[in-house]
């Protein structure tokens, strides 16, 4: 752990406070720029990230700076702290944290305040550790010098301080422990792995309760009094805009108060959802389609094909992949592609503002609450630290919530600002379908060339897809000489080319004026698709079993191979099977973990049936395994909705499909029965809420393959008739 500086008695004072009794800890993390709270600014300083309250009534409230939207952090980052504080669980709660760049923001993010990219635990592992530690060496002075001894003579058991027989719980030590300087982080020892009581082990999570008996609150949740509804008719085309609208028929509807023009469309505002959809229902808008009414999902395709045609920008290359290709004894050429995908969480979009003279409060389920607060002062003329974001339960966000241009947020704040009261701003489902940020389609074209052993000497590789970070803040750094890190992610750093001498990886980034944004798992939703789809390929024309042909080319990659052995252990790779069923097996690295997949399949008529997942996962430490365990289930779901069903069309600018009975996901009488199983390890974290989905496409793919022969390189995946 790096040196901390020690925060003074007075600093950590101000950094502090007694809260109707009690301790709160403010606590640093190394590699930023400023302490806590407010603590005074002495050189080699730390920005801060989460918060940990003691009250004198027993009770511990962790405050989160990350957002809870079914990944289970609220439960896996408050056991890092719990496991140092040596805490009762069952006195623990959690809150979202309140939005502050300087209080909350993240290092490795720039200092923006956000959840995504799966990296909440592998981030704060030691963070929060270092949060309950230091609270538990604070707690046991206080009872060194109440029970006049040494603190080596001190224990913690479940939110207790004992020496020999005096005792003295953690809410009773609270008000003497807030007046203590805090520990210099650079003194604290974190416990061995062999003594943790908490990381490791299964356990339930801490918002079910709430969620099961309907006290969670979502964004669609936030009810007031004074609060108005509003819908807002957007363009049916990207980029198109208001030439003229009538309102009067609108404004007929009972219920409706204003109808007003906003940057993205009109607006209906009524008392409730009903009115304004009604009064929505009965405007008269003309639009101006703009310059993307003639997008077509099948020319889009065809002018993808004619760029990948064209020499493209090097994502890697070693060797001479193209001369190297004329002495193969064998070559493969494949073309793959994937189309346009929503991300189309169960919560649609909503945002509730009430905008003051000086101050903007925001209700929403966000994941970037920094920028939707720098944003929303922009729009209200306010400094961020007056926008006060309240952040609720996220039902779903998959990434669609985390927006670089906070699209949602911006365009309630510009609804509440015309309306000029209090406004939830609520999107229908049909409006979140096709409100655009989607998944890009991509192309993919590879030439492989195969030795005489069948094992490949020579791989170029084309894509074509669209860029999710140019022109965002984030292009900087994930932006290289024109390539988008996330559009060539799993091919580029694929460990199949890692030590092939002669590869070639290029890619093309159109502008299309379709919108654009990751979305969970980002580039590997098309990558593991394509490169796990292409090994079976190239392990059918070398006559060698898929997984004997992986563990060749992985012998250099432990960790790929520990779960690809695990997975189909546990799948009994070789034993028979019930007539008409395959398996097929993938194995993918994304966000410091390592996934391994078999799916047992059958086909009815021309639909595809999954019958059984086994997955086995290396995430390095496994903080919450029941947490991992749930996450991989989610991410199988996830993923086998766009292999098997989900996708967006365009025709004439827009987009074909509206809600889930046209852009389908995974029912639940199409749900396979999942096995997860998890490597032990001492690793490193790496990211849970994202790994699950890359493999799943391809498993399925590879095993529909070895069930009828069809090598299927399109998702969603449809069985040929022929």
């Amino acid at each position: 752990m790096n040196r901390i500086n020690p925060v003074s008695r007075r600093g950590f004072l101000k950094g502090s406070a007694v809260l109707g009794g009690g301790l709160v800890v403010a606590f640093v993390i190394p590699g930023a720029n400023r302490f806590a709270l407010g603590a005074e600014n002495q050189g080699n300083v730390f920005a801060p990230n989460a918060f940990l309250r003691i009250g004198n009534d027993n009770s511990i409230t962790v405050l989160l700076g990350h957002s809870e939207m079914g990944q289970g952090i609220w439960t896996g980052l408050t056991m890092l702290i719990a496991e140092e504080l040596d805490a009762d669980w069952s006195k623990i709660r959690v809150e979202h944290a309140p939005a502050s760049a300087a209080d909350y923001g993240l290092p490795a993010f720039g200092g923006m305040q956000i959840t995504g990219g799966s990296t909440s635990t592998w981030m704060e592992f030691d963070r929060y550790r270092q949060a309950g530690a230091a609270a538990r060496l604070m707690l046991i002075e206080a009872a060194a010098k109440r029970f006049d001894v040494a603190p080596s003579q001190i224990r913690t058991e479940s939110g207790v301080v004992i020496a020999g027989d005096k005792r003295a719980t953690y809410g009773e030590l609270a008000d003497d422990a807030a007046k203590l300087p805090v520990p210099d982080p650079a003194s604290i020892k974190f416990k061995e792995a062999k003594d943790w009581k908490v990381i490791g082990k299964p356990t339930k999570r801490l918002d079910t309760p709430e969620k099961i008996t309907g006290q969670a609150k979502f964004g669609m949740d936030v009810q007031f009094d004074g609060l108005m509804t509003a819908m807002v008719a957007r363009p049916p085309v990207f980029d198109g805009s208001v030439k003229s609208f009538e309102g009067a028929e609108a404004l007929a509807v009972p219920g409706v108060h204003k109808v007003v023009q906003v940057p993205t469309g009109v607006a209906v505002i009524a008392d409730h959802y009903w009115a304004a959809k009604l009064g929505r229902d009965a405007l008269k808008v003309e639009w101006d389609l703009g310059p993307n009414a003639g997008l077509d999902s099948q020319q889009l395709l065809e002018s993808f094909r004619k760029l990948a045609a064209t020499p493209g920008t090097s994502a890697s290359k070693a060797g001479d992949a193209m001369a190297t290709l004329g002495k193969a004894a064998k070559t493969i050429e494949a073309e793959y592609s994937v189309p346009y995908l929503a991300h189309a969480p169960m919560e649609p979009l909503n945002c509730t503002v009430k905008i003051s003279k000086d101050k903007c409060e925001i209700w929403t389920g966000t994941q970037f609450q920094t920028l939707d607060q720098m944003i929303a002062g922009k729009i209200t003329g306010l400094k961020p630290e007056q926008v006060e974001i309240h952040t609720q339960f996220l039902g779903g966000g998959f990434g669609r919530r985390a927006n670089p241009t906070s699209d949602f947020v911006s365009e309630a704040v510009y609804v509440a600002k015309a309306a000029g009261g209090p406004v939830k701003t609520v999107w229908a489902r049909e409006d979140d379908i096709r409100g655009g940020y989607y998944r890009s389609a991509f192309l993919h074209q590879a030439r492989i060339g195969l030795g005489a052993d069948g094992m490949p000497m020579a791989w170029k590789h084309v894509l074509v897809g669209q860029s999710i970070l140019t022109g965002t803040s984030f292009a900087a750094t994930m932006v290289k000489d024109g390539v988008d890190k996330t559009s060539v992610e799993g091919v580029a750093d694929s460990p199949y080319l890692e030590g092939l001498a002669n590869h070639q990886v290029e890619l093309h980034s159109p502008q299309t004026g379709i919108s654009v944004l990751w979305l969970r798992s980002v580039g590997h939703t098309h990558t593991a698709f394509v490169m796990e789809s292409l090994i079976d390929e190239l392990a059918d024309a070398a006559g060698k079993d898929p997984v004997e042909y992986r563990r060749a080319l992985l012998k250099a990659h432990p960790r790929h191979l520990g779960v690809l052995n695990l997975a189909v252990e546990k799948a009994n790779w070789k034993a028979p099977l019930p007539d008409g069923h395959a398996l097929g097996v993938a194995v993918h690295e994304s966000f410091g973990s390592y996934v391994a997949q078999v799916a047992e399949v059958s086909q009815d008529n021309l639909a595809i049936r999954v019958h059984r997942v086994v997955c086995a996962v290396d995430c390095g430490i496994a903080v919450n395994p029941q947490g991992i365990a749930a996450q991989m289930e989610s991410g199988i779901t996830f993923g086998l909705g766009f292999t098997l069903h989900s996708k967006l069309t365009f025709k004439n600018g827009q987009v074909q499909q509206s809600n889930y009975h046209d852009y389908q996901v995974l029912r639940l009488n199409e749900m396979p029965v999942v096995e997860v199983h998890i490597v032990p390890s001492s690793d490193k974290p790496g990211g849970i809420g994202e790994v699950g989905v890359p493999p799943v496409a391809p498993a399925v793919a590879n095993a529909v393959f070895a069930l009828t022969g069809q090598r299927l390189r399109e998702l969603p995946l449809q069985l040929s008739g022929v």
